[in-house]
């Protein structure tokens, strides 16, 4: 078997085992909120930049680079466009509606996908995962916050304004963005001839496992899998969104216009990719139906997971 095969054992050992030590964790108490937090924390600022720095720093440089910040905006707007002409604006709830588009918008590209890629297309399928889930982390707060923010506010008849405003620094400034000076530096690397040493290698291959335990830990923590019955039902448009008409129309476009068969292969995989953990924090922060979140992330990433990326594997490998 070789190296690529042996790497979809990773399905198993650093996506699904985390989920399932999570949620353990949770119901039978063993870690409180705050560490889980903290540890979510450690993962952004410090596994996340490493990692970036690292992967940008061997990325072949090509106009094919340019493209990515591209397909990762339209990996958010467009599916959140389809899902709002055919399915949401059909919705009554206001809240369920804002939760329907978040989760519709918001795709597992950084972690889920950038393992999976990393599985078929080693470090520089990782590299275009990370660059393509940054574009959509910036369309979260640009985009995404403010329409959540919308339901909620047209749901209670409100006007009055947030608590607490945020400034332009704090929200593409923040140190949850460092990870945006690990790909600025890796590419500065590269783009001088210097050359990465051996050992750091080694050591990002190692981090890539921590990062998706990390990663995947506090998801499973969140689960409850009462309220994702409820809420099954609710969420098979999504799925259909997800899995179906959104690969159809990017595999097309993918295809046509990019040469790069790594990056064509990685952006394939990414298009398939369930609904992100950031759908629940949209949903949790203004107050919208985190039920349909929670539902739409466990049923669309059990989906990826045992059934969507495996036939992925055998066409692409």
């Amino acid at each position: 078997m070789d190296g690529t095969a042996m790497r979809i054992l990773y399905v198993v050992t650093d996506l699904i085992m985390p989920l399932v030590v999570g949620y353990f964790m949770h119901h039978r108490h063993w870690v409180s909120d705050n560490i889980i937090n903290k540890v979510i924390r450690f993962n952004v600022i410090c596994v996340y930049t490493s990692l970036s720095l690292l992967s940008f720093w061997v990325l072949p440089l090509s106009w094919n680079l340019l493209l990515v910040p591209l397909f990762g905006m339209m990996l958010v707007l467009l599916p959140g466009a389809i899902g709002y002409l055919l399915f949401a604006r059909h919705i009554e709830n206001l809240l369920d509606r804002g939760a329907f588009i978040a989760s519709a918008m918001l795709a597992n590209l950084g972690t889920l996908g950038g393992v999976c890629a990393f599985i078929l297309y080693n470090e520089q399928g990782y590299a275009y995962s990370q660059l393509i889930g940054t574009t959509q982390n910036v369309l979260l707060c640009i985009v995404v916050f403010p329409m959540a923010q919308y339901y909620y506010l047209k749901h209670t008849a409100s006007v009055r304004k947030s608590s607490r405003s945020h400034t332009f620094r704090e929200m593409f400034f923040s140190v949850n963005q460092l990870s945006l000076l690990g790909m600025a530096a890796g590419l500065l690397l590269n783009a001088n001839g210097i050359e990465r040493p051996t050992e750091l290698g080694t050591i990002f291959q190692s981090l890539v496992h921590i990062g998706a335990w990390i990663a995947m830990l506090p998801v499973g923590f969140l689960i409850d899998f009462g309220k994702v019955r409820q809420y099954a039902k609710a969420v098979r448009t999504l799925t259909l969104l997800r899995f179906v008409i959104t690969p159809a129309l990017f595999i097309a476009l993918t295809w046509l216009i990019v040469s790069d068969p790594i990056l064509r292969g990685t952006l394939t995989i990414l298009t398939f990719c369930p609904t992100a953990i950031n759908a629940v924090l949209a949903a949790k922060i203004y107050k919208l139906n985190v039920d349909i979140t929670v539902s739409s992330f466990v049923i669309t990433t059990a989906a990826y997971l045992l059934l969507i990326f495996p036939l992925l594997f055998l066409c692409l490998h």
